[in-house]
């Protein structure tokens, strides 16, 4: 049965093992920040997406209250004929 000890067979394994770890690292790290940088341009435009639609919401609103108010101005005068 082969011993469950991971130790490297040399020094100089354990300077590539632990280079081969230092690389490995390196590669997540610069995975890690292509991703927050993308992450970052997404959530923008979501931003900008979701302040495009309240603009576009606040403009209907104020045109929908604007043409209630015309017609309740336009009622009241009828009332008073």
């Amino acid at each position: 049965m082969p011993p469950n000890n991971p130790l490297p067979a040399s020094p100089g394994d354990a300077d590539a093992d632990l280079a081969r770890a230092f690389q490995e690292l390196a590669k997540g790290e610069r995975t890690a920040s292509a991703m927050e940088t993308q992450l970052t341009a997404l959530e923008r435009k979501i931003d900008d997406l979701l302040a495009t639609v309240a603009s576009a919401d606040e403009s209907d609103n104020a045109s929908t209250e604007t043409a209630g108010e015309t017609a309740g101005t336009g009622e009241d005068q009828f009332e008073k004929k």
